[in-house]
């Protein structure tokens, strides 16, 4: 029998889309579309901070969840509580698109709320496939797909995906003793989680975190396949943005410390991405 729950099931971290590392429904697609992505963002968010709320039992945010996907599905009555989950069955039925991108989703959060630790590079790709790639799905849905189907987007998410993985790794270790870094090139490059803790980030820690910016490098290769294939221009010129701003962070995380602080970029910096990829584009 599932646990009852409380009156306010949602818990609002305070996170918006000017946290994100990507434009989310931004001017660049067409406008008809940006209020259904507003739905899946506004979705996104509140499962996600269920899941990386460090007051919560992990009992509890699984039964959250939980409650979230019977009422998206339909499985269960609207509630108070999971109107995000009402709006975003609504959507899918008027776009036509499946659910499973958000069923995904849902399931990533659950197994952030009860796992804590990564094997290995292939574990950490499981997962984000999951957290990471739905995002990506639901666009290319929503927006007309893809001539080579999910791959690139499949990529560019995951690498996006791991980037932020870096940049909030300290937080991450601290607030929720998660840690997405593969253990088995912690134990040999000579790492402990424990490092996380630490002001700056050691010699045997950074070299694992170059391990990991590689591995996103990688993904990144077959990440800028994606604009080429889109059917909608406006995608294109939107995921040629977000390849460069994903580009830049990764150079930035391997000049700099993100144990030093958190490593993201500047308006400006933002902005130019942006610009050069539209032009990218539109030329």
């Amino acid at each position: 029998m599932k646990t009852a729950l409380p009156p306010s099931v949602e818990t609002p971290s305070g996170k918006d889309v000017a946290y994100e590392n990507f434009p989310v429904g931004s001017w660049l697609l067409p406008a008809r579309l940006r209020p259904h992505i507003a739905v899946f963002y506004a979705f996104a968010r509140a499962i996600d901070d269920i899941a990386d709320n460090p007051g919560l039992a992990q009992a509890d945010k699984v039964v959250r969840l939980d409650g979230f996907e019977d009422v998206l599905l339909g499985r269960a009555p609207d509630q108070e509580g999971f109107e995000k989950a009402a709006r975003m069955r609504a959507t899918l039925a008027e776009t036509g698109i499946v659910p499973s991108h958000c069923v995904d989703l849902l399931s990533a959060f659950k197994q952030d709320a009860t796992k804590q630790r990564y094997a290995d590079w292939d574990d950490l790709m499981g997962y984000c496939i999951l957290s990471a790639a739905p995002v990506g799905r639901f666009l290319l849905d929503l927006n007309g797909g893809s001539r080579d189907g999910y791959s690139a987007s499949d990529a560019l998410c995951m690498a996006l995906q791991v980037i932020n993985h870096l940049q909030d790794c300290q937080d991450d270790y601290r607030q929720l003793d998660r840690v997405y870094l593969p253990l088995d090139w912690m134990a040999g490059e000579g790492a402990v989680v424990e490092d996380l803790d630490a002001a700056s980030t050691s010699p045997a820690l950074r070299r694992v975190l170059d391990r990991v910016l590689r591995g996103s490098n990688d993904l990144m290769v077959r990440a800028r396949l994606l604009p080429e294939h889109l059917v909608s221009g406006r995608l294109a010129m939107e995921s040629a943005a977000i390849l460069n701003i994903a580009g830049r962070l990764s150079r930035l995380l391997a000049r700099r410390d993100p144990l030093a602080r958190r490593i993201k970029l500047t308006k400006a910096e933002y902005l130019w991405c942006c610009i050069r990829g539209v032009a990218s584009i539109a030329v």
